[in-house]
Parts: structure tokens; C-alpha cells; sequence
């Protein structure tokens, strides 16, 4: 298939199992919560009960009383053990490397389809100047892109930092939740025959 590169009035050939694949939003919400959740620091950590400071000696009797208690370290007490503590653990979740490429793949060709992924021979600010990106992105007509270039300038991600709905990702940098959560992907053709090196 090929794909129109805007203000050249060319097109670039590309590989129909990368940018042309039938969606699976199965393996897609699978890989995207598989790649937030390893971002998850899982470092949540409560004392219980047998952890917690303090004396065990048992502080009334055991009748007469009303209730009957043990020591002061019991959950409904203040400064007591939590139930059921929180323990650091990984929320980390196996994806294989050909689900994960196939997921990219699925989102691209998405994209594709809807008109919502953008080519352009080249993606560049000569300084680094917010102002100057605005009225970049105005001529494609969009606001909020995920800008993928093979080799990103230091002025262009300077340019973008101050743009809240603005990202700047080299290829190697490129991740389902960034694709998924862009309104428009501008690439570069340089990035699109990088991206179909990685994937085909």
C-alpha cells in the first residue's frame, strides 16, 4: 500500500502487514494496560499486625469488661495493624515480543484508516521556539499530534515542552499508550521506513 506524504505530492510505499493489519482491540487493551502497569512503581507498603511497635501485654481483663481485647496493636484500635497490609509487590505483565509489535501494528494501521496518521518528508524547527511549532502544526491542520521523527533535534523537543497536548518521540522512543492517546501522529518518511524496519 502506499501512503500520500503531505506537501510533496508523492507517495510512500509501505508494508501492508504493518500499516494496513485488521484491528484487535483485545490485543490492544492488553498490551496497554501490560505497558502502564510496568510503569507501576508497586512500592506500597502498611504494617500489620504482628509489625507494628508496642507492647503486647493485654490491657484489661478478660470478663466483665464488654468486649474482649488482646493488646493495643489490634486493627480497630488507633496506631493498631492494618488488615490485610499492602506488601510491595509487581504489577508487572508478560506480553511477548510478537504481540506487542503485532499491537503497534494494529494501531497504526488504525490510525491509517482513519485519516488521523500523518507523512511528512521532513519535521523540524530551525530554533527552538514554541511560537514557531504553533504555526507548524496550524498548516497540517492539527493541535494535538504525536510527533515521531527517526532522530528528534534538541530544538524541536524544546519547542514542544511548553505544548501540553504535544509529544516528541524518535522511533526507538515510540510506545502503544502515545500512539493511543494521540489525537493526530505526524511521521516523518524517514520514521515510517524505520518504524516498518522494526515491525515487518
Amino acid at each position: 500500500m502506499e501512503l500520500a506524504v503531505i506537501g510533496s505530492g508523492k507517495a510512500l510505499s509501505v508494508s501492508d502487514a504493518v500499516f494496513g493489519r485488521e484491528f484487535s482491540e483485545d490485543l490492544v487493551h492488553q498490551v496497554v494496560v501490560a505497558f502502564r502497569n510496568a510503569g507501576r512503581a508497586g512500592t506500597k507498603a502498611q504494617l500489620s499486625r504482628s509489625e507494628v511497635s508496642g507492647t503486647t501485654k493485654k490491657f484489661k481483663k478478660q470478663k466483665g469488661g464488654g468486649a474482649r481485647h488482646g493488646d493495643y496493636r489490634a486493627p480497630i484500635f488507633v496506631g493498631g495493624g492494618v488488615s490485610f497490609a499492602a506488601k510491595p509487590r509487581s504489577f508487572a505483565q508478560k506480553v511477548n515480543r510478537k504481540m506487542y509489535r503485532a499491537a503497534i501494528c494494529a494501531i497504526l494501521s488504525e490510525l491509517n484508516r482513519q485519516g488521523r496518521l500523518k507523512v511528512v518528508d521532513a519535521f523540524d524547527v530551525a530554533e527552538p521556539k514554541t511560537k514557531a511549532l504553533v504555526a507548524k502544526l496550524a498548516e497540517l491542520g492539527t493541535d494535538r499530534p504525536l510527533i515521531v521523527t527517526e532522530e528528534g533535534s534538541e530544538a524541536l523537543y524544546l519547542a514542544a515542552r511548553n505544548l501540553p497536548y504535544v509529544q516528541v518521540r524518535d522511533v526507538q522512543g515510540l510506545d502503544p499508550v502515545a500512539l493511543v492517546g494521540a489525537e493526530n501522529v505526524i511521521m516523518t518518511a524517514d520514521a515510517v521506513k524505520k518504524v516498518e524496519e522494526w515491525l515487518a
